[in-house]
């Protein structure tokens, strides 16, 4: 490491390494060097024993890809319990922690403890909003092998593109019978509902708690354009981005992310390499028939057309016209098979549609709530949050984390599964462009599982039982012992 970069970070009670460099950014991608300086926190409860166990299969991997060539020089930094015993009472998040991570980039972490009366109200929270992290993405693969409730499991592969700043993780909200809350109920029940046309005879109960929903054209265009660049790397039948939203009840805020994300997807910055849904639809009938009329090309896109009033009928046709003006000569005779396809669903409908129809979805982008259910549920299509990687990634600065929580229980006891770090390992080792050393990790969980080397929480699942079930630091042996198969 450079004496500038030495001098230039000052910290309490970090003790920098004698070697590596900085990650930078550039138009919010990493620019990695071959020895990046990456802090880790080892995570409260069972982190004591998940991230030696990831640590060792990062290292092996990154060894048995590049050799000599690549190393990840770690940084120990503090967050959690740990913190509070070298910092002091109610030091869960210390200033040294937030400044490795704005100072180095890209920072991992296992579990965190919810702090009790230190005035944060969850650690994970704070980091991302903290550091701007608007992207919660969270990959939902099965390995061959890993028991699941599902009947079919290995047809689902779905990342979900979740933001992280808006919604209800902005937490603006005031209890029942605060009052600045009895204040805001007045003020809408009595000027702006009625105001409102739209709103009718609506009234908020006087008893009521309220929270407010903020959902930006910003905020959702910022996470749509990551998913879409993600999409982009994928292998091509995987190219899809699905706007999740309720939109068809809250129609200015879920509703305006599904717009937004249109908006989006057909504006200059993605036009020649995104099409919709809706425009496949109408580029596909004039390819099956090339003579088809306006009209009945809108017939065939728009559901009860026949039904629909004449000023229905007419934003119908304008639909199919401004779509074969604007995009026929780029799109059209089955062109647009090769772009990104967006395309949107009801959010209670994709629910039900990742286990009934899998293969259909590649990324999932959602505003926060939606996408908080939506993982969790498809993390247990695939056999839990026990295998459930996430990252939270910004412009300037990406967190990996593992997505359980700390289990103190089983702390010390090196039986924890460690596959949940370790596969947001994974992620952060493509983030970083690492990609060699991602797919051996990869194909070592792959391998340890189908081979029954697992965890008691796999093993326990598993018909037979296996027993006796590995270790957790004996299942990171097993992965890079996989490596080679």
């Amino acid at each position: 490491m450079s004496d500038s970069l030495q001098r230039s970070a000052m910290y309490e009670r970090i003790t920098l390494p004698t070697t590596g460099e900085k990650i930078t950014f550039e138009a919010g991608e990493p620019i990695v060097p071959d020895m990046p300086i990456i802090p880790f926190i080892r995570g409260d409860g069972t982190g004591v024993d998940i991230w030696p166990a990831a640590q060792n299969v990062f290292d092996a991997a990154v060894a048995a890809a590049y050799g000599s060539q690549r190393r990840i020089v770690w940084l120990k930094i503090y967050a959690g319990d740990e913190a509070c015993d070298l910092y002091g009472q109610y030091q869960y998040l210390p200033e040294d922690t937030l400044q490795a991570i704005r100072d180095f980039g890209i920072a991992i972490k296992g579990p965190l403890t919810t702090p009790i009366g230190g005035g944060i109200r969850s650690l994970n929270v704070a980091l991302r909003q903290i550091n701007d992290l608007y992207a919660c993405v969270r990959p939902c693969k099965y390995y061959q092998g890993t028991p699941s409730p599902h009947k079919s499991p290995e047809k689902l592969d779905v990342i979900v593109y979740r933001e992280n700043t808006e919604d209800i993780y902005l937490g603006i909200e005031w209890k029942q019978g605060d009052e600045r809350g009895d204040r805001l109920i007045k003020l809408l029940n009595e000027e702006f509902i009625p105001a409102t046309p739209e709103h009718g005879a609506k009234q908020i109960r006087l008893d009521s708690g309220i929270g407010i929903k903020p959902i930006s054209k910003f905020g959702t265009q910022r996470l749509v354009r990551r998913a879409i660049k993600h999409a982009l790397r994928l292998p091509k039948e995987k190219q899809q981005v699905t706007l999740v939203h309720k939109g068809n009840i809250m129609k200015y805020t879920e509703g305006a992310f599904r717009d937004w994300g249109y908006e989006l997807a057909t504006s200059s910055e993605f036009r020649s390499e995104c099409v919709t849904e809706r425009e496949s639809w109408v580029l596909s009938n004039k390819e099956a028939n090339p003579d088809i009329s306006i009209e009945d090309n809108a017939r065939k896109v728009e559901p009860g057309y026949d039904a629909l009033t004449p000023e229905k009928q007419a934003e119908a046709r304008d639909e199919v016209e401004a779509i074969l003006n604007g995009i026929w000569e780029t799109h059209g005779n089955g062109q647009w098979k090769d772009k990104v396809m967006v395309n949107d669903r009801i959010a209670d409908s994709i629910f039900q549609q990742i286990q009934t129809r899998p293969n259909e979805y590649s990324i999932l982008a959602t505003m926060n709530l939606n996408g908080d259910y939506l993982s969790d549920a498809a993390a247990a299509v695939v056999g839990g949050l026990g295998m459930g990687p996430g990252a939270n990634i910004g412009d300037t600065c990406a967190i990996f984390e593992a997505t359980h929580g700390t289990a103190p229980k089983h702390a010390g006891l090196d039986r924890i599964n460690p596959g949940s770090v370790i596969l947001s390992g994974v992620m952060m080792l493509e983030y970083m462009g690492w990609q060699e050393a991602a797919d051996l990790i990869k194909k070592g969980i792959g391998a340890a599982i189908s081979n029954r080397e697992v965890t008691y929480d796999l093993a326990r699942m598993m018909d037979p039982p296996v027993e006796p079930p590995l270790k957790c630091s004996e299942f990171a042996q097993a992965i890079i012992t996989h490596f080679g198969d």
